[in-house]
């Protein structure tokens, strides 16, 4: 089962709202358009720009004006949507707390209507984990504020749905890549020789093909209401050095150098060097069982090879 067979029934009247209508949320909405068309929910983004609305309403998408960092302007979410995809990355400048979480859900709890909530969070949350497999009920250590704030909003969440009766379901997201997202291969940092590290420093490292996530999120938001928590990742289990070199030899581009994490330190930003210091893989039986979910991309190389 593909994940997008849900019955046209489902959508009798139903909205969704996709908050952080970027990349992910605009392959949400082609899924819609091409397997259900104008059976489909209707589909509305709220979006700070209005540049992009004539963009949002070619692929089908209804544009709200509103900024999650301005909460007065946040008024009109109040009982627009029966189901909300919530794709939107906390402020990259608060201390373990995502303020914008808490903006959209004090909007949305002033009306009734909301059905279901999914939330796209980080697989940051787990921390390191010393290269160890790891599941949904493993215990989130999160080691930067960037993770921190993805726990603070996962909690924020499950206390909305707990407070009223509302579905939710968390997705634990890794690394997002596709050949058709801006950003999305590892050609340019390669191109760029950015270092990696040495074998015996070296970490595991998760991804997802962007088209797989738009469709796990089309899945966690009509399918049945699990009140879970989803690692959304593929087969890979790949060290960040391999991955590297893997892309190197499909570009024909020279592999990157290795250096020791010290090295590192003196020629990467704290940001890179963040996820040089966590290791993990991440299970996703959880994904394939629950929500049913055939990947396309099973393996970053099939991924990148696309």
């Amino acid at each position: 089962m593909s994940g997008l067979g849900a019955l046209p029934a489902r959508f009798r009247r139903a909205r969704l709202l996709i908050v952080g209508c970027g990349d992910v949320g605009q392959r949400v909405a082609k899924l819609r358009n091409g397997a259900h068309g104008a059976h489909g929910p209707q589909l509305l983004a709220l979006t700070s720009s209005p540049h992009k609305a004539p963009a949002l309403r070619a692929l089908g998408i209804k544009p709200l004006l509103g900024n999650l960092d301005e909460a007065h302007s946040l008024a009109r979410l109040s009982g627009v949507a029966t189901h909300v995809l919530h794709l939107a990355p906390p402020p990259g400048d608060t201390a373990g707390t995502d303020p914008r979480t808490w903006a959209l859900l004090r909007a949305l709890a002033k009306r009734g209507g909301l059905r279901k909530l999914v939330y796209g969070s980080t697989s940051g949350v787990y921390g390191h984990c010393e290269g160890a497999w790891v599941d949904e009920v493993c215990a989130t250590r999160p080691q930067t504020e960037r993770a921190r704030r993805r726990v603070s909003a996962e909690q924020a969440v499950r206390g909305f749905a707990r407070s009223f009766g509302v579905a939710q379901t968390v997705l634990r997201i890794p690394g997002i890549y596709a050949p058709d997202r801006e950003g999305g291969t590892p050609k340019a940092r390669l191109e760029r020789q950015a270092p990696v590290l040495q074998a015996d420093q070296d970490v595991y490292t998760n991804h997802i093909h962007a088209t797989d996530l738009a469709r796990a999120c089309w899945v966690a938001v009509w399918g049945r209401a699990n009140y879970r928590t989803v690692n959304v990742s593929d087969d890979s289990e790949m060290l960040m050095g391999d991955y590297m070199d893997m892309a190197a030899a499909l570009y024909q581009l020279p592999k990157p150098k290795r250096v020791s994490l010290e090295q590192a330190q003196a020629v990467l930003s704290p940001m890179q060097l963040s996820f040089m210091k966590e290791s993990r893989r991440l299970r996703n039986t959880r994904m394939k069982r629950e929500l049913r979910l055939q990947l396309r991309y099973p393996t970053i190389d099939k991924g990148l090879q696309s």
